[in-house]
């Protein structure tokens, strides 16, 4: 049985216990490969082996931010179609905490994370037009980001402009394209019209405010405190309503003179979703995207009778669906970075194993803007 570090071949009889390799050891999954590997005389390790140990967040039971574990996890190397992928920047978003707390069902155990940039470092069978050295990003599936590195098919990641940060990247991948889903496939948003953003100081609330406002939209948004709305006017938003402290549903109705809403961008959910419908002009649309608060009530649907009322419950992936529609939708964003119509606010990093603060920091409302997680090593 051979093992192979670094440069050096050391024969081993299976029943020496190995002290000449101990000090050569980088990590304990490396040395708890050993271990094995003496246990299994059929067995062989060596670097240059189709599997290696990373780090990454793994959940293995549904609840709360302690639930995330800081784990060594098995990496292979890319089949046919994948590339592996060294992350640079990782996203956070909303969408991990369903999946944490069971809102959104995954099969146990899982890595979280939806979103992330990174570097190829090795491409798999059959993959054109990549090589090891790109910059590519991906956002929606697979599930897994939370990584150092991982596998992904070829089909899923864009390659990444060099004007463009790696921290701006991962915060924007998933968020940018679920706006320009929202504002240019779900419902059109033109000059004249009149919308309203929930959590308009958020992630996703603070891109739509500056994109619809530069496509000539009224905006109007909800926060939750003063320094919220200040941060949405500077985004865009011409009205914002601290619903904390007034009704979002009466205020709406104010300043739209009675008409109404063309569309209300709804990632709440329960604790918005009947005001949504109240705030809607004739023909409006109430796009219910997020249920950050719970999901809705069930409603009858003669409700949306009375004004002739349009709902829709998207999800990204049905309008990337497509390699065109993907790059299309990622191209969007990356146009409207460069060209400073999106400004991206990454106010808050963490490395990628203190996740879990991270994850608590969000649910607890002391976030604003966009959260990043930076590999440790």
């Amino acid at each position: 049985m051979t093992f192979a570090f670094t440069q050096t071949l050391i024969p081993l009889n299976r029943h020496q216990f190995p002290f000449i390799l101990i000090s050569s050891l980088k990590s304990r999954a490396k040395f708890t490969q050993i271990v094995a590997a003496l246990k299994n005389p059929s067995s062989s390790y060596s670097k240059s082996s189709s599997s290696e140990m990373v780090k990454a967040i793994v959940v293995r039971e549904i609840g709360g931010p302690e639930v995330m574990k800081w784990e060594d996890v098995e990496l292979k190397e890319p089949k046919e179609g994948e590339i592996r992928v060294k992350n640079t920047a990782i996203g956070v978003n909303f969408i991990d905490v369903y999946f944490r707390k069971g809102g959104y069902k995954f099969p146990l155990p899982f890595v979280l994370g939806r979103e992330a940039v990174g570097v190829v470092s090795a491409v798999g069978p059959g993959v054109t037009g990549r090589k090891v050295g790109d910059v590519v990003a991906y956002a929606g599936d697979p599930m897994g980001s939370y990584t150092e590195e991982q596998i992904l098919p070829d089909k899923v990641v864009v390659p990444v402009p060099p004007s463009i940060d790696h921290k701006v990247v991962a915060s924007v991948m998933l968020k940018g394209m679920t706006v320009h889903v929202l504002l240019r496939r779900c419902f059109k948003v033109e000059q004249g019209h009149t919308i309203l953003v929930h959590a308009a100081a958020g992630g996703v609330g603070s891109l739509l405010c500056q994109w619809a406002n530069a496509l000539g939209a009224t905006v109007i948004g909800t926060v939750s405190s003063e320094e919220k709305a200040a941060q949405a006017s500077e985004d865009g938003c011409h009205h914002p309503i601290i619903y904390t402290k007034e009704d979002f549903v009466e205020r709406v109705n104010e300043i739209t003179s009675g008409k109404g809403v063309n569309v209300v961008y709804d990632s709440v959910g329960k604790d918005t979703f009947k005001g949504s419908l109240q705030c809607l002009a004739s023909r409006g649309y109430l796009v219910s995207f997020g249920q950050s608060s719970g999901a809705p009530d069930p409603f009858p649907i003669s409700d949306l009778a009375s004004k002739a009322l349009f709902l829709t419950r998207p999800s990204l992936m049905h309008y990337t669906a497509t390699q065109d529609e993907l790059l299309a939708a990622a191209e969007d964003v990356f146009a409207n970075l460069e060209s400073g119509v999106l400004r991206v606010r990454v106010n808050h990093t963490y490395p990628l194993s203190e996740a879990a603060r991270a994850h608590a920091d969000l649910e607890a409302r002391k976030t604003s803007g966009s959260i990043v997680l930076i590999p440790d090593n």
